[in-house]
């Protein structure tokens, strides 16, 4: 059976909720090119660390890369060392909420599928025993969660990341960048060091509040980008004659002309390229996703 995946304009607080038992994927460390389309790729990050935990007797099996030679040597039988996963974890997950996601061609909004997301990426660190705080930009306001390790936290989260989400509505003027700049000041203030942090967003335009965040912050922290996107955003439907609308004005337009399909695709493609760019010189991680499909599709995406 398919993976089903929240769809439509807006969200649910019931939705995300229930998301938490949704199986995920963990996410792979190791740099790798994950397709050509949208230009996927997962730098190489920081993964969990892990903490020396006790020394015992060697058995069958185990690492002999483990070995403790100075106990060995003094008990005169193999002894091998014991670690144990860092127990927690900072994570930070800060969603857009914008006018400019407030968008979608096929199955649902660019904002749903933010807010499934990050949802996602939420429930995931709890269940790894992380602590989870975060952040929701909307159009004129955001809301800043500090990082608990308990179910009620994220669905507070999840709470008010619905209520900003369906606050979205046609006609409202998007932010300024200035908005930004000031919720990413925000995050800089809070998270010192050893944070993951997850930035969920189109990124567009992939201004300079952007590249800056992501610089100043990955010198310390994990920082993951993932890029939301819509399949129109990428290629015009199939050659036809079209009438769009936004419930005020109407405007038809051709796409049979094969000059203009290619410099449309060609767009999206330098748009993906400067964000891939950015993302590599400051050290971050960056996943796109597609709104038309399951996030299970899109590999190593968490």
């Amino acid at each position: 059976m398919s993976e089903q995946i929240l769809r439509g304009a807006y969200v649910e607080l019931s939705d995300l909720l229930a998301l938490r038992y949704r199986r995920t994927s963990t996410m792979q460390n190791s740099a790798k090119v994950m397709g050509t389309q949208a230009g996927n790729r997962l730098s190489k990050q920081r993964g969990r660390g892990i903490d020396f935990s006790e020394v015992r007797a060697y058995q069958a099996g185990d690492d002999v890369r483990t070995i403790d030679w100075r106990v060995t040597a003094r008990k005169n039988k193999p002894h091998t060392k014991v670690f144990r996963e860092e127990r927690e974890r900072l994570t930070l997950v800060v969603v857009d909420q914008t006018q400019g996601l407030f968008f979608g061609s096929q199955v649902r909004l660019k904002s749903v599928a933010a807010a499934e997301t990050a949802a996602l990426c939420a429930w995931q660190a709890l269940n790894y025993g992380d602590r989870i705080g975060g952040m929701i930009i909307g159009n004129t306001s955001r809301v800043i969660h500090k990082p608990y390790r308990n179910v009620k936290s994220v669905a507070r989260y999840l709470g008010d990341l619905a209520r900003l989400n369906r606050s979205l509505v046609r006609g409202s003027a998007p932010p300024r960048p200035e908005h930004f700049v000031e919720a990413i000041s925000q995050i800089r203030r809070l998270a010192h060091s050893n944070y993951r942090i997850y930035f969920i967003s189109d990124f567009e335009p992939m201004a300079d509040h952007w590249r800056d965040a992501f610089r100043s912050l990955s010198q310390h922290n994990e920082v993951i980008a993932l890029k939301i996107y819509d399949p129109l955003e990428a290629e015009l439907p199939p050659a036809d004659s079209y009438t769009v609308t936004d419930g005020t004005d109407r405007w038809q337009f051709h796409t049979g002309n094969s000059k203009l399909r290619h410099r449309y695709h060609e767009r999206f493609d330098e748009h993906a390229a400067k964000f891939a760019t950015v993302c590599d010189q400051t050290m971050v991680g960056y996943r796109v996703i597609p709104t038309h499909q399951p996030l299970s599709t899109v590999p190593g995406w968490l």
